[in-house]
């Protein structure tokens, strides 16, 4: 493989490992999206919504989100984020760091509305917070697809770059090329 192009590679084996983290990421987040529910099976939302199952999303969404951000940092203080496919991933990844705040920060604005809830004796304000509740539930959720939605094309972006691999192989031991002598010493005889 000529030089310039080994250049504009991440390894093989490197791309491998930063693609099994992410689709176990891209899974988590979607499996999340469908699991953690507000409404029942008929659409309405329980007369009491439980404020510790409610912030227990926000607390579990807060560490998947801490988990993306990891990675992301992680990703871009490797070499590989320099190079087209890494420039792309890396790009995928800060977008999904950010939906997964935005999913923790509105599941915690649902959990505070719960708690909020009992306090309040106006049908109106407890319609406008329950209304608000679903709103900001909803949001979540779709945040957290959203997430696994750009883990999921930075997976692309890495399974593209393992295409690059097949149309240029690594070369073998004999195709290596071998080592150009040693320039001119300053010493002379």
């Amino acid at each position: 493989m000529k030089p310039d192009i080994q250049r504009h590679l991440i390894s093989r084996e490197d791309v491998l490992r930063l693609i099994g983290p992410l689709n176990a990421m891209e899974t988590t987040f979607s499996e999340s999206a469908q699991k953690w529910q507000l409404l029942d099976e008929s659409g309405h939302m329980p007369a009491a919504p439980s404020f510790t199952e409610l912030f227990q999303h926000a607390t579990e969404a807060q560490d998947l989100s801490r988990d993306v951000f990891r990675l992301t940092g992680r990703f871009a203080a490797s070499p590989h984020s320099t190079i087209r496919a890494g420039r792309a991933a890396l790009a995928h990844l800060a977008r999904a760091s950010t939906m997964s705040a935005h999913a923790a920060s509105h599941f915690s604005e649902t959990a505070e509305a719960a708690l909020n809830l009992s306090r309040v004796t106006s049908p109106a304000d407890q319609r406008y917070l329950k209304n608000r509740m679903v709103i900001d539930h909803a949001a979540a959720r779709a945040y957290l697809r959203r997430t696994s939605e750009a883990m999921r094309d930075a997976v692309k972006e890495l399974n593209g770059h393992l295409d690059f691999h097949r149309l240029f192989p690594a070369p073998s031991r004999r195709e290596r090329p071998v080592p150009s002598p040693p320039g001119p010493s300053g010493r002379h005889r």
